[in-house]
Order: C-alpha cells, then sequence, then structure tokens
C-alpha cells in the first residue's frame, strides 16, 4: 500500500521536474528567435540591405525551423531528446555568434537561415509535442500551453533587453548575448532531462502505476519514420485542414507581426525599444492566453477553440493599421493585450487534435503541420518585406493577414471527429 502511495507522487514530482527542465530550455532557444525584428534596422544602416534582401534571410530561417521539426521529433525517438535539444542549442549558439563577423548578405542567409534554423527547428513544438506525449496523460493539454507559452513568451521577453543592447552598444553584443545564453542552457539538459519516464523507473504524469509509459522503439531511420507519418497523413483530410490553418497562423504570428511588427511601427515615428517592450508585453499576456488555452482544451472540443482564436485575430489584425502612432495610445494597449491572448493560443488544441486524429505518429505529424506554420511565416515575411519596399508601407500585408485568419476559421470547424461519418455519405443512391 505504501509502494502504491510512493510511486505515483514520485512520478507527479519528477514530471513536474522534467518539465521545469524544458521549459529552460525552449526559453534558452527562444532568444535568437527575437533577433530579426531588432536587426532590421541596424543591419540596413550598417551594410545597405534593403529590407527585402534581410527578409529573405528571415524566411530561409522560418523555413528551416519548420522543416526541421518532423525530423527533429522522429530523431527524438531514435536518439532521444537529451542528445537532440544539446545539439540545437550549440547550432544557435554557433548560428548567433557567426553573425558578428559576417560582411555579405550570403552570410547572413547562412547565420541566420541554415544554422539557426536548423537549431530552432530541432526546438520547435515538434519538441513540446513529443516531451508531453512521454511524461503526461493528465494535465497534458495544460502541460502543452505552458511549455508553448514558455517558448513564445520567452522570445517576446528577449526584445526589451535585446533592444536596449543594440541601442546602447551594438547589435553585435545583442547576438553574443543571445550566443551565450544558448551555451548556458546545454550543460543544464545534459544533466536534468531524461528522455522518458521509464528511464528513472517511473511513470507518466496520471498514468497507471502497473504500467509504464516508455517511448516506443523505433525500427526504421528518423527520416523514414518522418516521411512515412506524412504520407500516411497526407491521406486524410484532417491534415490538410490543420496544415493550411496552421500555415496561416504561421504567417500571421511569426512572419507578420513577430517580424515586421517593429520596423513597422517605426515607419510612424515610433523608438524601436518602444516598440519592442510592445512585443514583449504580447509575450506577456501570451503565457496567460497560452495557459488558458491548455486548460481549455482539456475540457472542450478543440474544433471549436481553433476557429474562435482564428476569427479573433484576423479582426484583431485589421484594424492594427489605424491605430500605428508615434506613442502608443491605449486603442494600441488594448490591442496588444487581447492579440497576446492569442498569439500562440492556437497551439494546445492543434496538438491535441494530432494525437487524436493520428495516435502515436502525432507528434511527427504535428512536426509536419508545423512545418506548415512556418511555410506560411516565411512567405509573409518576404512579402510583407517586398510590400514595404514598393509602397512605402505595411497595411496591405495586415489587411491581408486579417482575410487569411478568417478562412483558418472555416477550416477549423470543417474537421471530423474521429469516426463520425458525414450524413451526406450514409444516404443511399437512388436508383
Amino acid at each position: 500500500m505504501l509502494e502504491d502511495r510512493v510511486r505515483p507522487t514520485r512520478s507527479r514530482h519528477l514530471a513536474w521536474a522534467a518539465a521545469a527542465v524544458a521549459l529552460v530550455a525552449i526559453v534558452g532557444a527562444a532568444g535568437f528567435r527575437a533577433t530579426p525584428g531588432v536587426l532590421i534596422d541596424p543591419l540596413q544602416q550598417e551594410f545597405g540591405w534593403s529590407r527585402g534582401t534581410i527578409s529573405l534571410a528571415v524566411s530561409v530561417n522560418l523555413v528551416l525551423y519548420g522543416l526541421t521539426s518532423p525530423f527533429a521529433a522522429a530523431l527524438m525517438e531514435r536518439f532521444g531528446m537529451r542528445r537532440v535539444v544539446s545539439g540545437a542549442l550549440l547550432l544557435v549558439a554557433a548560428g548567433s555568434g557567426l553573425t558578428v563577423f559576417m560582411s555579405a548578405s550570403w552570410q547572413l542567409v547562412l547565420c541566420w537561415g541554415l544554422l539557426v534554423g536548423l537549431g530552432t527547428g530541432s526546438m520547435a513544438l515538434a519538441f513540446v509535442a513529443t516531451f508531453t506525449s512521454r511524461w503526461f496523460v493528465r494535465h497534458r493539454g495544460l502541460v502543452t500551453g505552458v511549455l508553448t507559452a514558455g517558448g513564445a513568451a520567452g522570445q517576446l521577453v528577449f526584445l526589451p533587453l535585446l533592444a536596449a543592447l543594440v541601442q546602447s552598444y551594438d547589435w553585435r553584443v545583442a547576438a553574443l548575448t543571445v550566443a551565450g545564453s544558448a551555451l548556458l542552457v546545454v550543460p543544464l539538459v545534459l544533466w536534468l532531462l531524461r528522455d522518458s519516464p521509464a528511464d528513472i523507473g517511473i511513470t507518466a504524469y496520471g498514468a497507471d502505476p502497473d504500467e509504464p509509459v516508455a517511448a516506443p522503439p523505433v525500427q526504421t531511420g528518423a527520416a523514414r519514420r518522418a516521411l512515412g507519418a506524412l504520407r500516411d497523413a497526407a491521406r486524410t483530410r484532417t491534415f490538410w485542414l490543420l496544415a493550411g490553418g496552421f500555415a496561416i497562423c504561421g504567417a500571421t504570428t511569426n512572419g507578420l507581426v513577430g517580424t515586421h511588427f517593429i520596423p513597422a511601427a517605426h515607419d510612424h515615428g515610433m523608438p524601436t525599444t518602444t516598440a519592442a517592450g510592445l512585443l514583449a508585453l504580447v509575450g506577456i499576456f501570451d503565457i496567460v492566453g497560452t495557459i488558458l488555452s491548455g486548460w481549455l482544451t482539456d475540457r472542450f472540443d478543440p474544433r471549436w477553440l481553433l476557429g474562435i482564436y482564428y476569427a479573433l485575430r484576423g479582426l484583431s489584425l485589421m484594424i492594427l493599421p489605424g491605430l500605428f502612432a508615434a506613442d502608443p495610445h491605449p486603442s494600441m494597449l488594448v490591442f496588444i493585450l487581447f492579440y497576446g491572448l492569442d498569439w500562440v493560443a492556437t497551439v494546445p488544441p492543434t496538438i491535441a487534435l494530432c494525437r487524436r486524429h493520428f495516435g502515436e505518429s502525432g507528434p511527427i505529424v504535428f512536426g509536419w503541420v508545423f512545418a506548415a506554420h512556418q511555410f506560411g511565416a516565411a512567405g509573409i515575411a518576404l512579402v510583407a518585406g517586398l510590400v514595404r519596399d514598393s509602397s512605402g508601407s505595411y497595411s496591405a500585408a495586415f489587411y491581408g493577414a486579417g482575410l487569411l485568419s478568417l478562412a483558418a476559421t472555416a477550416m477549423s470547424l470543417a474537421i471530423v471527429r474521429p469516426g463520425v461519418v458525414r450524413r451526406w455519405r450514409l444516404t443511399p443512391a437512388r436508383s
């Protein structure tokens, strides 16, 4: 009887400790995700590169950030989370640190695009899906929300610090600060992060104590496993609806607001540090919104949650161009609060739908859905830069993103529950 009481308690404590380490690792990787918005203007001034050229490097980063995710999830199955996460942090540090030596735009693409894209992609939301699938049965949606909020909020909260470093010293100091932050997290991951509860003789939190949950052995290579999951998922309508909606999610967050909000605000006379502070507020409110979304995902239909989130986001983006001014006024602060609550609230219900529809392959399938997220982000990051170069304004980009969000609402509500057959399919054909 004592053993039956001790084992669940130990599982609960160690599961939350493992979640804390995963959170620190995700925040450590988030630092460089914040730098493009802060460095666009300094790079343009120092090297004379256009915003379209700089946005190209950001787009390459975003594409690799997403495309790496499903393969990283498969690598975590084969080699373990600890090795993959540590290697990812080293790539982030290398890419950030090497930017201080660049002198040509192709080197910006190499550092920001290739190295940091691969590193942050391996630490993307597929890591969150893999970790929560192994370590939690109870409160899985809530933990997903906490880890997701940590990554997004960490990225945005870094902005005031990086902006202050750029203003007081140089953009190179900001890049080296990010590299050092990523390096500091590596020893913690190697020391404390474990690949599954079975590694330390416990069960996942909320699992049956008599049935330890271990990661299933993978018999095929990581690339074959990732591609096989994509092949099977791509045969379903649900996958394409999830991927399409999440592509729009990426376009309206990382690609547009995350990359171009600061320069768009600067176009209207707002100081870079002030704009960075507003995005940091988005990160703070994002913590509340995403954790709440995880809690709601444990209790309500995730399809309806996604539909509501996308609709509210679309309406908010359509009013944003009229809110830019030299000084943040109350209407802009209301937008920041509202948009922050919705920033990545879409992640917990999307991960839940991938688990519900694709079972054990859910984390890898979510990796492919997240790849679509980053393709959407990369596309609008480049397009918005080109729109600004040609028209002198970001307004068209924000209006277009708002309309896309409304389309994502319809796509989310069109997803059918597993095992549910539409009535028209049951109607016999008339002779």
